[in-house]
């Protein structure tokens, strides 16, 4: 059976939706994130807004000196988890196959309406009148936009995606997608961050098709990576849908109004986290095995540091003195802070006694 994935990324999703409510803010740069002239990260930003260049995590004090005349409104995350469950909620009409990647975005298997359908683009053709389905039925009862991609595997499909934002369906077929890929930026690679990237430019690789030509071994570069990098350049992606809807990870952050290395400030904001961490670790009824901590300098330099513990963590007092211990062993606040995180991974049942590491 031929494979078919779509890839639904809703367009621009905290800020459209703040257009949405609020129809004096349409057509206007919206920014969602701090209030001007305060610390703080740009959490989304309207299309009008990335005109003048404001971007996601950005600082609030970039984006307000690109575009002054952007409207800055704080985020309403509940407004926005409640939109996105009556966002899956229509995308589960049509496939109970679903991968919800983030509130914003999805993957689909489609495969099963192209039964019998040996060739794979055929089956790709076939499933595309869904697709603008999708779209449709979104922008009608939601009054927001989606983009779609349309292809054989999960990479394909979350580039395709990406390609015609906002509002747009892209089909990448298997045939001659290599191809396709050639002129693409390696930065379009998922996983390809900054630094990768800077790592396989500095040798000449800018291209998905320069990768797709070299012949240098990647693992100096690359690490383990090398290997799925090939294959990804060449549109490979054996990747299933994840039908998992367990929480993976948990975390909570503060930046601060000024600088400060002052340790009682510090404890402060660390307890503050402990506490929302706590909360949602209670809420999920999960237990935490792993604790890590974020600082950010006044550089913008971000450090995180991790420990692993035998049984599963919950209480904030617990999480306050691992994350104490880290700061401490790794000697993380060497100079002031901007920013202070704590989160949580390897979530467990949360029903034995806990051991933790001695202090």
């Amino acid at each position: 059976m031929s494979r078919v994935i779509f890839h639904v990324d809703m367009d621009a999703f905290f800020a459209s939706v703040e257009q949405r409510d609020h129809p004096e803010y349409r057509g206007l740069p919206v920014v969602v994130g701090g209030a001007p002239g305060q610390r703080g990260v740009v959490c989304a930003a309207s299309y009008e807004a990335r005109k003048f260049g404001v971007r996601s995590a950005m600082p609030v004090r970039t984006a307000e000196r690109l575009c002054p005349q952007a409207v800055f409104v704080r985020p309403r995350m509940e407004a926005y988890r409640d939109e996105s469950e009556r966002i899956m909620a229509i995308l589960e009409r049509y496939t109970p196959l679903l991968e919800r990647v983030s509130v914003d975005e999805a993957y689909l298997d489609m495969s099963a309406p192209c039964a019998g359908v040996a060739e794979p683009d055929a089956a790709l053709l076939r499933l595309v009148p869904m697709a603008e389905e999708i779209r449709r039925e979104i922008r009608e009862s939601r009054k927001l936009t989606a983009s779609v991609g349309v292809a054989a595997n999960k990479f394909l499909a979350k580039l395709g995606s990406d390609l015609k934002k906002p509002d747009g369906l892209t089909l990448i077929p298997e045939a001659g997608k290599a191809a396709f890929l050639r002129p693409l930026s390696l930065r379009r690679i998922h996983g390809v961050g900054p630094v990768t990237a800077g790592s396989l430019e500095s040798q000449g690789l800018h291209t998905i098709g320069d990768l797709q030509d070299t012949k240098l071994p990647l693992e100096p570069l690359v690490g383990a990576f090398a290997s799925r990098l090939r294959e990804l350049a060449l549109g490979i992606d054996q990747r299933p849908i994840d039908l998992s809807r367990e929480r993976k990870s948990i975390s909570s952050e503060h930046t601060f109004s000024n600088d400060t290395a002052d340790r009682p400030e510090l404890r402060l904001a660390l307890r503050s986290l402990a506490l929302d961490v706590e909360q949602e670790l209670r809420k999920h009824n999960a237990g935490a095995l792993t604790l890590q901590v974020k600082v950010r300098y006044r550089d913008f330099t971000t450090l995180t540091r991790q420990v692993r513990v035998s049984e599963p963590v919950v209480e904030a007092s617990e999480l306050y003195r691992l994350a104490c211990h880290l700061l401490s062993v790794h000697k993380l606040v060497t100079s002031p802070l901007r920013l202070l995180g704590l989160g949580v991974s390897t979530l467990v049942a949360p029903d034995r006694p806990q051991l933790l590491l001695p202090f």
